[in-house]
């Protein structure tokens, strides 16, 4: 019985070093580059940006992990749309304004705007794929 508690002991003790261990290198990963097309969003250029067109907005922050992991989602978007769509990103810890006049309260959240106006919001981690369907549907 010792010597099982003891195993038990070890094993719990060797995943918990695992999970710290693990979650101690994603919190500090470097953040990808955003692709080339993805525009950075202030307070001062926000309304332009959006005004004409699909603009899917990114709200987000450096230190969300969930963020972090939309930023390859978010380029392969940006390899794929053309035209009249733009994607871009917002850091909420920069441009407070913004958010709060959209009313973002959890991240990431990314709002579809048409030609201005907010026309979809999504919550949360997606794929490529839902994003990409969510703008062929709504141009």
């Amino acid at each position: 019985m010792d010597i099982a508690l003891v195993i038990v002991g070890s094993l719990v003790a060797l995943i918990a070093f695992y999970v710290f261990y693990s979650y101690q290198k994603m919190k500090n990963a470097a953040l990808e580059k955003d692709h080339a097309q993805i525009k950075v969003l202030t307070d001062q250029n926000f309304q332009n940006q959006i005004k004409t067109g699909l603009t899917l907005v990114d709200f987000w922050a450096e230190w969300c992990m969930p963020c972090k992991m939309m930023i390859p989602v978010l380029n392969g978007v940006a390899e794929e749309v053309n035209g009249n769509t733009s994607i871009g990103k917002v850091n909420i810890e920069q441009h407070q304004a913004v958010a709060a006049k959209y009313n973002v309260r959890s991240i990431p959240t990314m709002i579809l705007f048409k030609n201005g106006k907010e026309h979809k919001r999504y919550v949360g981690v997606k794929t490529k794929e839902f994003l990409i369907n969510q703008i062929n549907q709504n141009k």
